[in-house]
């Protein structure tokens, strides 16, 4: 039995400066009234937000799922991640395709990441990725109403805007920092 329309009831209006949430307290609460099937989804869209577990297995899986939003939105999540991956390699003077999870389909918003990946605010870029995923899962769930999908991309969301949240300017740059140099270390 599932609980949907009261699960998606009880949950906050989230926008993009989701301050003062307790995104743990709400995702535990969340997770206390769905099935484990329901729980198997949210915990796969949650390691989808955890760097450790983003390999070719991880998206292999995720994108056999026969879950419509979790599918899709690590879909879009991998052509992402590639598209950056693909910047950094021309800027860095990598090798083509170094680092790149294998994907065949075609990626219509390449052009949009590139174009975002070429500013040059560091944060600003950063930020308007998470508004792209940001706008997938909204994208993803607009004829939906009372379904597992409508909560799964309120968690996404979440996640986004709890990064946010917990990221400050400074923090922001040293992590950008480290990324950049861990990539020029592997040449």
């Amino acid at each position: 039995m599932n609980n949907y329309e009261y699960i998606i009831a009880s949950l906050p209006v989230l926008g993009k400066d989701a301050v003062g949430l307790d995104a743990d307290a709400l995702i535990s609460g969340i997770r206390s009234r769905c099935t484990d099937a329901d729980n198997a989804l949210i915990d796969k869209l949650l390691d989808g937000f955890n760097p450790d577990k983003l390999d070719a297995a991880f998206y292999d899986e995720a994108l056999k799922s026969s879950n419509h939003f979790l599918r899709e939105f690590l879909r879009f999540d991998l052509q992402v991640r590639n598209t950056k991956v693909e910047y950094l390699n021309t800027v860095l003077e990598r090798l083509d395709g170094l680092d790149i999870i294998p994907y065949e389909q075609e990626f219509t918003e390449k052009s949009r990441v590139m174009e975002i990946l070429s500013g040059t605010d560091i944060l600003k870029r950063e930020k308007a990725l998470d508004d792209l995923m940001w706008e997938k899962a909204d994208s993803l769930i607009l004829m939906d109403l009372f379904d597992i999908d409508v909560i799964l991309a309120f968690i996404a969301k979440l996640k986004i805007a709890d990064r946010w949240h917990k990221l400050d300017e400074g923090t922001g740059r040293e992590m950008f920092r480290h990324l950049v140099n861990e990539i020029r270390n592997t040449r």
